[in-house]
């Protein structure tokens, strides 16, 4: 089993944390992916996704131009390893129930591991076996 730290995609994608939470959605959707890192200062506070946009933004009615990313981020950002295994960042996004983690290499963050990422390489490695039965 392949590790995480072959499938982390390494663009750390930050937003400030006072922008809005409609810029969020936007770049998001402009970039093709399901989360950003919030900074401050220089800092990574947490991380906004997709699903903290629909139930903490969206559901709740809020003014998305003027709500700001951080009152809506997930903080602490949980993190992995990027030597541990797909099935351990699997098993770990299942106990936290998150589909986003940070992947950290000696304590430093070097990207982010998603589900689509997780479900992109179960198909790869299970392809090979289906229609031999």
């Amino acid at each position: 089993m392949g590790t995480v730290g072959r499938l982390v995609q390494k663009e750390i994608k930050r937003i400030a944390h006072t922008a809005s939470v409609r810029d969020a959605a936007k770049r998001m959707r402009d970039e093709q992916v399901g989360s950003l890192f919030v900074d401050r200062g220089g800092t990574i506070v947490g991380i906004v996704t997709d699903t903290d946009v629909a139930r903490r933004g969206v559901a709740d009615g809020a003014d998305l131009n003027k709500m700001p990313v951080e009152l809506i981020m997930t903080s602490p950002v949980a993190m992995i390893e990027a030597s541990r295994t797909v099935q351990d960042a699997h098993d770990m996004m299942g106990d936290l129930g998150v589909r986003h983690l940070g992947v950290s290499e000696q304590g430093r963050l070097m990207g982010v591991i998603s589900v689509r990422d997780l479900l992109a390489h179960y198909k790869r490695v299970s392809e090979p076996k289906i229609g031999q039965d």
